[in-house]
């Protein structure tokens, strides 16, 4: 397992769950957590989620992906209060999170990573 993790929010369970499906394909060993949906199954999204998706990681450092500006706000949130390494990725969430845990899996270099989500960022 890697030191790295990957954590995906999204305001939709289901989009965060065909998302870690595709993932777990691709990186059968890299650590993916998610958090989809409000406490009561809404759409939207919770800290409470948020923060237990992130002690469930087993990565040390985790990669986090989200969908809508809500997302980036709890996880900022959560980021604040955890002991991990939370970095927040402001990237095409799908694009972007298949990106880093397919070259989680590969195991590329960390700098490299950081390069390769560049092109992805959206502005």
């Amino acid at each position: 397992m890697s030191d790295y993790g990957v954590l995906l929010v999204s305001h939709v369970p289901q989009i965060v769950e065909g998302l870690s499906i595709l993932l777990r394909e691709v990186a059968p060993d890299v650590a993916i957590t998610a958090a989809g949906g409000t406490d009561d199954g809404g759409v939207g999204t919770s800290f409470d989620k948020i923060q237990t998706a992130v002690l469930k990681n087993a990565g040390e450092s985790l990669l986090a992906f989200y969908d809508l500006g809500s997302s980036k706000m709890n996880l900022d949130m959560v980021a604040e209060l955890s002991d991990k390494k939370i970095e927040i990725f402001d990237t095409a969430f799908i694009e972007g999170a298949y990106t880093a845990t397919a070259l989680l899996q590969a195991k590329v270099p960390y700098h490299e990573i950081l390069k390769q989500l560049e092109p992805l960022k959206v502005k």
